[in-house]
């Protein structure tokens, strides 16, 4: 009974202290999206889904499998759609059969057991306009500042071209619509995966080859989580360069490039006197690669000294390597550029794995006020809040502890 009391002693402790004190206010300057990101998933239904060569089962069968296991990880405010092609027509005639494509699920909030009904009930059927499915995804998904992406899932190359669906990406590139295509393919053939290649490649998306239920169904929930954390804008088109006299330019933003092979990438920043320099890499590993590698980023003064680094590893089983780095010029220092320089250690697993176009990088850049060192007291401010809370918790359970114990001795005494 003792025990019981103390612990809800210190619980009304804790409650007066957050009454006296109040909840941290949120941040007013957190940025927010102006608009939800948006995603269309877009499903072969062709005739060779059909065939059993995944697992054991059919690769429609495992398709809708996996889907149901995505539906149930999406969050309620995910903005999804879904798009089909080669479902209905089961005809010969190609004219007719080229044309089959049609949206199952508008985009918007997804009603989860309207769609796993929907999906369930395809059955492969036709032929496989991936081109005119992707221009017709596009318009889906319309325009916006947020950047949207198409998950394209197929076995199959196209099999209606024109429209041709590598020149249809980089057609829906060129219209700077914010869009990117990642690729899923459902087979290990060549010619489809030269083709998906070319279309993520166009569009600054990824290509992978799923082998099993649990790959496509991790897949596809990395793609759908990652649209949730692209930039609300499209980032721009940089060429890094071998060194740094002649690396651009770059002021805070958010850029794409690509990069080979044990290759250095070089770009330059201003930064000023009281100015702290903030940056990130991200490194999409769009093929095959040897087991152990990482990826590098460095700031470098002008004359050649390293200033800060930050890396990561990976051994086979990430998509995708991240670091970052921060740096402050010291106190009264005169403005300086700072080189920024992106390093990996990928290596080809065989001679066939395509070394171009390079691996996507997507870096930021950020040059703020400086800010006081990692053990500063303005980062520290959350730890003092929680120690204090509990300090007055503390103090609450034992003053409350202290009193029932009187009361009682004297009822006792009575």
């Amino acid at each position: 009974m003792i025990i019981r009391r103390r612990t809800a002693a210190a619980l009304l402790g804790m409650l007066a202290a957050l009454s006296l004190f109040g909840v941290p206010p949120a941040h007013a300057d957190e940025p927010t999206p102006k608009e939800p990101p948006k995603v269309e998933l877009v499903l072969d239904i062709s005739g060779s889904m059909r065939a059993r060569d995944i697992e054991g089962h059919s690769r429609i069968s495992v398709l809708q499998q996996s889907f149901n296991d995505v539906l149930d990880a999406l969050p309620a405010e995910a903005q999804v759609g879904i798009r089909v092609l080669g479902a209905t027509y089961p005809g010969n005639v190609k004219a007719v059969g080229c044309k089959d494509t049609q949206q199952l699920v508008p985009i918007g909030p997804i009603d989860k057991l309207e769609a796993k009904t929907a999906v369930a009930t395809l059955r492969p059927t036709g032929f496989t306009p991936v081109g005119l499915a992707l221009r017709a995804a596009a318009q889906d998904l319309g325009t916006g500042e947020t950047t949207r992406r198409i998950v394209l899932i197929t076995d199959g190359e196209d099999t209606c071209a024109p429209p041709d669906p590598c020149e249809v990406a980089r057609e829906l590139a060129a219209q700077g619509t914010h869009l990117v295509v990642d690729t899923l393919g459902l087979t290990l053939n060549d010619k489809v995966r030269r083709q998906l290649t070319c279309i993520a490649s166009a569009t600054g998306g990824t290509y992978t080859a799923v082998t099993s239920k649990t790959q496509l169904t991790n897949r596809i929930n990395q793609l759908v989580d990652r649209a949730a954390t692209t930039y609300t804008q499209t980032p721009a088109q940089v060429d890094g360069t071998d060194n740094c006299t002649g690396a651009p330019l770059l002021s805070p933003g958010a850029y794409t490039d690509r990069e080979q092979f044990q290759e250095h990438r070089w770009y330059r920043v201003p930064v000023r006197d009281g100015q702290e320099l903030r940056a990130s890499v991200s490194v999409s590993l769009d093929r095959a690669l040897n087991r152990d590698y990482g990826v590098l980023l460095r700031a470098v003064s002008e004359d050649g000294r390293e200033l800060v680094r930050g890396t990561d590893a990976g051994s086979g089983r990430t998509d995708v390597l991240s670091t970052g780095l921060r740096w402050s010029a010291e106190q009264d220092a005169p403005d300086q550029t700072v080189c920024l320089v992106v390093s990996n250690s990928f290596s080809s697993p065989t001679a066939t794995t395509a070394a171009t176009p390079g691996m996507p990088l997507e870096l930021t850049v950020g040059v703020v006020d400086s800010s006081p060192a990692p053990n500063g007291p303005d980062l520290g401010r959350g730890w003092g809040l929680l120690g204090l809370l509990a300090l007055a918790g503390l103090v609450g359970g034992l003053l409350f502890g202290w009193l029932a114990r009187w009361r009682v001795a004297i009822w006792r005494a009575n």
